[in-house]
């Protein structure tokens, strides 16, 4: 296991964000956090915020890899179409900075952090903090370090067999 991952957890509102590196079997946690913006800036002026808040990311820790949680089904029509805005804005920041973006599906995020893909978030969060050897008090950071974790334990796995 090797590399230096950007887990992204896209909000219209909270943006979770964390940074990984993976050097034999060991995972060191760099940063995380959230890019949080005002629910009373129209979206376009969010998005921008958003956007800016990963390309200093991404600048500041030069990531080799954005790992992303796949689409999932929306209750609120509305709100599935603020986080699919969100998403391409994701998107555009690592298409930008020529980063391979991998998405993984909550229930394969789950799976691969805790060992059951019903698991709860209080357990993923509980998980993530003892892999990583922290503490996380913000649920968004939270969700993206697991997706980052997730990705770095499918990258460990498929170079067995590669």
């Amino acid at each position: 296991m090797k590399g230096l991952v950007l887990g992204v957890d896209p909000g219209s509102l909270n943006t979770g964000f964390g940074v990984i590196r993976a050097e034999a079997d060991r995972l060191t946690h760099l940063a995380h956090g959230r890019i949080a913006v005002s629910s009373r800036l129209p979206l376009e002026l969010r998005l921008c915020q958003i956007y800016d808040g990963l390309r200093e990311l991404i600048r500041e820790h030069q990531p080799q890899t954005l790992a992303l949680e796949d689409i999932f089904l929306a209750n609120n029509v509305k709100s599935a179409f603020a986080l699919g805005q969100v998403r391409g804005v994701v998107l555009l920041a690592a298409a930008q900075a020529s980063l391979p973006v991998h998405l993984y599906a909550p229930l394969v995020v789950k799976k691969a952090v805790v060992g059951y893909g019903g698991a709860s978030k209080a357990q993923v969060k509980l998980m993530v903090e003892q892999l990583l050897g922290l503490k996380v008090n913000n649920n968004h950071a939270a969700d993206a370090l697991a997706v980052g974790v997730c990705h770095l334990f499918h990258s460990r796995t498929l170079s067995f067999y590669s």
